[in-house]
């Protein structure tokens, strides 16, 4: 794992989660496999083995450049931009 260059402008603490679910995929009727949380905000959305991908459309909606996961023991982050773990 290595860090990127978004990391430092992250807001801390970390924002609240905006929900315990993906919202899109709810108002879709949708499901998901996997949660991840927007650290620029609070966004929670699907992952990209969901089949709406719900995450990485809200990266490519706003710009926001970091997640972590969402899934309980998980901590691990991702930089969309950087493409890399941190």
């Amino acid at each position: 794992m290595s860090e990127c260059t978004h990391v430092p402008g992250l807001p801390r603490p970390e924002p609240p989660a905006v929900g315990d679910t993906c919202l899109d995929c709810q108002a879709a009727g949708s499901t998901y496999v996997h949660l991840r949380l927007c650290l620029q905000c609070g966004h929670v959305g699907c992952c990209d083995s969901s089949p709406e991908r719900h995450a990485s459309q809200h990266f490519e909606d706003t710009g926001h450049p970091v997640m972590r996961s969402f899934e309980p023991g998980e901590s691990w982050r991702w930089c969309f931009t950087d493409q890399t773990i941190i």
